[in-house]
Order: C-alpha cells, then sequence, then structure tokens
C-alpha cells in the first residue's frame, strides 16, 4: 500500500490502511475456496471481510468522507455508493448463513475485485487528499468518529 506523502503517520489513516491490508489478506483466501467449490468458506471468509469493514466504513462515512464532500461531492458520493454494493453481497453470508443462491460465489468474487480498486482509491486519492485538506477541526471529527466506530483489529501496545 502506498506510503508517499505521509498520510500513515496520522494514527487514524495508519489504522485505516492496516484494516484495507487485513482486507486484502482475507480476500487473497477465497480465490482457492472459490476454485474449490467451497461456498461455505467463501460465507465464512465474506463475514471476516464485513467485520472488520464495518468499523472501517463507520470511520470513513461518518469522519473522513463528509470532511472531503463539499470539495470531492462525486466521488464521494461514488465510494459510497460503492460501499452500498460490496455491503449488500456480504450480507448475504451474514449470521452464519451459507447462501443458497448458486450465483452468490461468482458475485462475491466481483464484489471483492470492486473492493480491491476501491481500496486503492482510498490509498492513493481519498488519504492523501485528506492529509491536503481537513482542518484540525475535521480532523478531531474523524478521530472521534474512529474512537466511536472502534476497529476490528487489535491495536498494539505503546
Amino acid at each position: 500500500m502506498c506510503e508517499y506523502c505521509g498520510c500513515q503517520a496520522l494514527e487514524t489513516i495508519d489504522e485505516l490502511t492496516q484494516e484495507h491490508e487485513e482486507v486484502v489478506r482475507l480476500i487473497s483466501h477465497l480465490r482457492p475456496a472459490h476454485q474449490a467449490g467451497s461456498v461455505a468458506r467463501m460465507a465464512e471468509v465474506s463475514r471476516e471481510i464485513a467485520r472488520v469493514l464495518g468499523p472501517h466504513t463507520q470511520v470513513e462515512e461518518q469522519g473522513l468522507f463528509p470532511a472531503l464532500a463539499t470539495d470531492f461531492p462525486d466521488r464521494i458520493a461514488a465510494l459510497e455508493a460503492e460501499h452500498r454494493r460490496i455491503e449488500a453481497v456480504l450480507a448475504e453470508a451474514a449470521d452464519g448463513a451459507t447462501p443458497s443462491d448458486p450465483t452468490w460465489p461468482d458475485r462475491l468474487m466481483e464484489a471483492m475485485a470492486l473492493l480491491r480498486a476501491h481500496i486503492l482509491k482510498e490509498q492513493d486519492g481519498v488519504f492523501p487528499a485528506a492529509l491536503a485538506n481537513l482542518s484540525t477541526e475535521e480532523w478531531e471529527a474523524v478521530e472521534a468518529a474512529r474512537v466511536k466506530a472502534g476497529s476490528a483489529l487489535s491495536r498494539s501496545a505503546p
């Protein structure tokens, strides 16, 4: 993932980046499960992805995106729409369910390709734009959103 602009020096951006890395790692487990025809394993991995994305998306949509929406309304709206598309496919495996729709495995793989592209847009566009554009007050709001949402990843001790 990107490290060129220095945005990862900010704790919240660093945590969002770590969550992106975990999601990409989890996505890598889907291809073998898909090739093996293991819908149950795909559902299990999709629940793990959703677990990481839940608080992550809250931080973006309640903290980061509102701060950038005035300057980049169309891009932020597109990212939020992508969140909804990805969440809808992941939700089909929520609560321990193994989706019975025979199209779900392929739709999940398509959603994960979208998610990987989405992550790159955030890493290479949103995070650097936030570093360049957000005021101290806006960063405080982003951090407040992080505190409220938490993280699915354990924070390491200082």
